[in-house]
């Protein structure tokens, strides 16, 4: 893994960096696109996430509305890092996204920015934020599995 990844700062500037500038952070009106809502009980979190799915492949992934920063910056990072993966591969980075914030071992180098939420299993009333999105994209990966 890259040192400055290891770094608190540059963790924090990555996170702050995706709140400030959410990464495909507008719906599509396409009809095409795989959609769910995903809202918490305790806290603001209100979101949509949209993925566009091809033969198997991500084409694309957007979002939109109203949550905290740990929940916009991870689920941006998110729409960076699964686009142009195949299904397989996209639920594979899923799997270790949780593991790390389960606190198990991880891929590191798999993550990329993703890791920026390493700490966040540490603080149980952060990980729905640091998931939702992340189990939005869970949910419509296995919708769209199960229509093939």
């Amino acid at each position: 893994m890259n040192d400055a990844l290891k770094d608190p700062m540059v963790l924090r500037s990555i996170i702050m960096d995706h709140y400030e500038y959410p990464r495909n952070h507008t719906l599509s009106d396409d009809a095409t696109y795989l959609q769910k809502h995903m809202a918490s009980e305790s806290c603001i979190d209100d979101i949509h996430v949209q993925t566009l799915i091809e033969d198997g492949k991500i084409k694309d992934i957007r979002f939109d509305g109203v949550a905290c920063t740990i929940s916009t910056a991870s689920t941006s990072i998110m729409s960076e890092l699964l686009q142009g993966k195949t299904i397989a591969q996209a639920n594979h980075i899923i799997e270790e996204y949780f593991a790390m914030i389960d606190q198990k071992e991880y891929d590191e180098e798999l993550l990329q920015e993703a890791i920026a939420f390493q700490n966040v299993g540490k603080q149980a009333n952060r990980i729905k934020c640091a998931t939702i999105g992340w189990k939005a994209m869970k949910e419509m990966l296995e919708e769209s599995e199960d229509k093939q």
